[in-house]
């Protein structure tokens, strides 16, 4: 195996000096191959339920929006339409002032996908390796041991595929309550962090208790909080509950920018904010000193969220939220933190 760039940040074009990281959207899917198992909705109405099998187009949109996770052809994020689709958007982020992303996917990724994005968009694209939640895995993954999943995260940092390699591990996921397997991906994830010194991201069960649970976990074991990102706070926290959790000194992530819609399909005990309450909530943690320890984006890994099937796509936090964050008092130092500076810190090796 071959050792990490250091000093640097590793994308799937290969290593890039920090300077050229630029502003990032540090939780994004551009490719994957999961479908609608891991995500249980709630069960929709019977009598518009033949809709989950239509085509999604704007004459469905009104149910697309309220359903994501029940739609089918909403979770196919993978023919060459879609991929198509998302290489555009990259383009037009990269003219509205998008440099970089990093792609979260750990339930079928393609490397090869990926690099052709970078080269053909001129936006740097960092992989994430590891493990998703046990339901989206097959059975004999499900069984592997944490030498076994300790040694896949590694190869994929320091081998990868064709010579393209992954600069995070991560999203390493769990469900709530946290099962055997999740917990082995974590320790894991853990032990490699703690050996290359690598970033790591996390995506907690939908429960309070969650984000506080996984990141106890990674610390016994041996991870380092100022190299992780827990993602979804946004959906799993109040503001009491994420003061508290942003004194465990990892970064805390707000990535469902775009989300407009409060019914959350996933969750019934959880009403999902709006950007205007996300942005609230995050001049909190910067007027309580946790400027330096916040990441942004979108998530998205559904076609309703791209522009061309009627979303707001990846550009929309550099074209609407940034100038939204202005207007209610955040300073150009905020704002470069956010999107340039944490990111950066976080994603060197």
């Amino acid at each position: 195996m071959s050792e990490l760039p250091k000093g640097m940040i590793q994308t799937v074009c290969g290593p890039i000096g920090p300077e050229l990281l630029g502003s990032t959207l540090c939780h994004e899917h551009l490719y994957h191959e999961i479908d609608g198992k891991p995500f249980k909705p709630r069960k929709p109405n019977s009598r518009h339920e033949y809709l989950n099998t239509s085509s999604i187009d704007a004459r469905n949109l009104w149910w697309t929006n309220f359903h994501p996770y029940s739609h089918s052809d909403n979770l196919n994020y993978r023919d060459r339409e879609v991929l198509d689709v998302i290489a555009d958007e990259l383009r037009f982020l990269k003219l509205n002032g998008g440099d970089s992303v990093v792609e979260v996917t750990t339930f079928g990724k393609s490397l090869p996908e990926l690099r052709d994005m970078s080269v053909k968009s001129g936006v740097n694209i960092i992989a994430g390796a590891g493990f998703y939640v046990q339901s989206a895995m097959p059975s004999h993954v499900v069984q592997y041991t944490t030498e076994q999943i300790y040694g896949e995260i590694k190869s994929d940092l320091l081998v990868g595929v064709n010579g393209i390699k992954c600069g995070v591990i991560g999203e390493i996921a769990s469900d709530w309550p946290i099962n055997p397997f999740e917990r082995r991906a974590l320790v894991a994830t853990a032990q490699v962090q703690r050996e290359l010194n690598v970033p790591v991201i996390l995506h907690p069960g939908r429960n309070a208790d969650a984000p506080k649970e996984i990141m106890r976990i990674l610390l016994e074991a041996g991870g380092r909080a100022d190299k992780t990102v827990m993602s979804h706070l946004d959906r799993t926290l109040n503001d009491n509950e994420l003061l508290e959790f942003a004194e465990m000194g990892c970064f805390s992530e707000f990535d469902l920018f775009g989300s407009e819609c409060s019914y959350y399909e996933l969750s019934d005990a959880f009403d999902m904010p709006n950007d205007a309450t996300r942005i609230r909530r995050l001049k909190l943690l910067i007027d309580h000193g946790f400027g330096h320890r916040i990441t942004i984006s979108h998530d998205i890994h559904t076609k309703h969220r791209l522009m061309k099937y009627g979303g707001h796509g990846f550009s929309h936090i550099h074209m609407n939220t940034v100038p939204k964050m202005k207007m209610r008092g955040y300073t150009d130092d905020n704002i470069a933190d956010i999107l340039v500076n944490n990111p950066k810190a976080w994603l060197t090796l």
